[in-house]
């Protein structure tokens, strides 16, 4: 490490980057800007250890951020000039708070002398994202002072720890600085003095020694609490829930185990990985937003307690039953958070490492065929209401050959190679998948923006996913995907490959479900903003690559084997009226 210091900002610079190092820092994201130039200019210096990504956007970065923290589980480090640039990372702080999604972002900022007086660029900052971080501090100005630069030291390793630990989430850390930016000397003897003092104070190896990879712990392992009280219960459902998808198999197993010692159905959401290692567990329920659209079978099968593993589902049909029934409802979150939308009789276990139990676990091959000595009506019911709908429901898609939307999420379960990342946009997308997408062997890696369930930075969002992976899926529908076109121009730093799936529906296919579909207008212009955009001329602006999919076949072909690199767009063209009715007509009718 370079020792040839010329000012006191690039000193600090240099250091709080070799202790984010230390520390564990894999990737910094740099947005274009002045102010913010000696942090810059020490993250271009550690190239070799670190990836520095510059991007355009700050909207856009922020969420390809929060993409590369969700993929690898670690803080990503965000850096951006003063004034509005920070302001713009908004969004995604947003997201990663309720997701909870580890992000370290460092705001450059004027000095104090030069605030408050109309110096340009110049915002207030601090507390600049309110209540949706972990912690923030606006740093000392730097000076060539040795206690000050332990200080510095010591409040980015606190930075770092508490963006990952008790629950991952969001650190600011505002960052004035004055003159010179850039690496040349001060202009003031007194401060040239100053630093050379310093730099004889200063061993580098001795003042980052006690710096040490700080990364985070796992939230789940292969092993639940069983409680002996809910053991006395014969009607008993487990609802594996949306969950990110770092700890994929060692999840999957905890839910199969708890299922086979309970002897209780798993109603797996779609964006959790259960449905994708289906070979561990026998009891997997896919079809509960269908099945529970039937009154009195739903009536048949209300459970006496509930059992929810991670955030609950997606689903409106679960989420009013739930409500509906007296069943008492635990949730296993190590976290503060309240996670119960539906105010039941709710009790959250947060503390329960020392309350787990290692059971045996044994797969059967027939989902009828209940092990223990409880009364297996109750499991039995849920596992042939499972059976005799999933058959209604691949029967039906396996007979259309017309493009119809709803169909893209069953398709995409069983057509995709194995293991492949996924990322599934808000709105209809995500609810297909809940609807519709089969339990399959493919292991395949869920991903999402459910935290605060907007469309902000949806592909932006992928693109960090998909970075650094050969081949990656993003199923979207065109409102999304404008919203954050901005993300096309990370094409040039992507290192991978993502295919997008593109529903264009020509606006919100969403609220065509909606009671306020039928008043237009004001609905087309106000509710589904139709924006009639050319989606081959908007790829061939950015130089992304394009294909019309006018066949099922057709897309099937295109996804037997994803290119290794490259971002390319499949557009299905689709009527949002027609596909709005289809699932009118026939949800309801599914549950034979």
């Amino acid at each position: 490490m370079s020792t040839d210091y010329k000012n006191i900002n690039q000193i600090w610079s240099v250091i709080a980057v070799e202790t984010l190092k230390r520390l564990g820092l894999k990737t910094a994201i740099i947005c274009p800007g002045s102010r913010s130039t000696p942090m810059v200019m020490a993250f271009v210096q550690s190239l070799l250890d670190i990836e520095v990504i510059s991007i355009l956007d700050e909207r856009s970065a922020a969420f390809f951020a929060l993409g590369r923290a969700k993929a690898t589980g670690l803080p990503t480090v965000l850096v951006c000039t003063s004034g509005t640039a920070g302001a713009n990372f908004y969004p995604a702080v947003i997201e990663a708070k309720e997701s909870r999604i580890p992000l370290l972002i460092l705001t450059a900022d004027r000095p104090p002398e030069l605030r408050d007086c109309h110096s340009g660029q110049t915002i207030d900052q601090v507390k600049l994202y309110g209540n949706y971080v972990n912690w923030q501090i606006e740093l000392a100005v730097p000076i060539a002072d040795i206690e000050v630069l332990k200080y510095m030291r010591q409040m980015l390793i606190y930075a770092w720890e508490r963006s990952i630990s008790p629950i991952p989430g969001v650190v600011h850390i505002n960052v004035p600085l004055r003159d010179p930016l850039l690496p040349i000397p001060h202009e003031s003897n007194l401060q040239v003095r100053l630093l050379e003092l310093l730099k004889s104070q200063l061993k580098l190896e001795e003042f980052l020694d006690g710096v040490r990879i700080n990364t985070p712990l796992a939230d789940i392992d292969n092993k639940l609490p069983i409680l002996p009280e809910w053991q006395e219960y014969d009607r008993g459902i487990i609802i594996a829930g949306v969950s990110q998808p770092l700890k994929t198999q060692k999840y999957c197993l905890a839910i199969a185990q708890l299922s086979e010692s309970l002897q209780y159905p798993v109603l797996a959401e779609g964006l959790s990985p259960v449905r994708n290692y289906a070979e561990k567990n026998p009891n997997i329920i896919s079809t509960y937003d269908l099945i529970l659209r039937n009154s009195k079978l739903a009536e048949r099968l209300t459970p006496q307690i509930v059992i929810l593993v991670g955030d609950m589902p997606t689903s409106k049909q679960l989420r009013q039953w739930l409500s509906s029934i007296s069943a008492k409802v635990w949730v296993i979150d190590p976290t503060y958070q309240n996670l119960d939308p539906t105010h039941s009789k709710t009790i959250h276990l947060r503390e329960w490492e020392s309350r787990r139990v290692d059971r045996p676990y044994k797969y059967s091959q027939d989902k009828l065929k209940v092990k223990g000595n409880k009364e297996d009506s109750f499991i039995k019911m849920w596992l042939s209401a499972e059976i005799k709908t999933r058959q209604s429901v691949d029967k039906c898609f396996m007979q259309m050959e017309d493009i119809c939307e709803a169909k893209l999420a069953w398709l995409l379960s069983h057509s995709l190679p194995s293991a492949t990342p996924v990322f599934i946009s808000n709105s209809m997308p995500v609810r297909d998948v809940e609807f519709f997408w089969r339990p399959n062997n493919s292991h395949i890696i869920p991903y999402f923006n459910r935290g605060a369930n907007g469309i902000d930075g949806t592909l932006s969002t992928a693109l960090g996913i998909a970075h650094q992976q050969q081949g990656s899926v993003m199923l979207t529908g065109d409102l999304a995907l404008l919203h954050d076109n901005n993300g096309f121009l990370l094409k040039n730093k992507f290192v991978g490959h993502l295919t997008i799936i593109l529903i264009n529906n020509n606006g919100g296919g969403i609220f065509e479900m909606l009671p306020i579909a039928e008043f237009n207008p004001p609905f087309e212009e106000f509710f589904a903003a139709p924006q009639n955009v050319n989606f081959k001329s908007l790829c061939d602006a950015y130089g992304v690559g394009y294909q019309l999919i006018t066949s099922w076949k057709q897309l099937k072909d295109e996804l037997k084997f994803l290119p290794a690199e490259g971002v390319r767009v499949l557009e299905i063209q689709t009527n949002r009226q027609v596909d709005a009715k289809w699932r009118k007509e026939n949800l309801d009718k599914f549950v034979i």
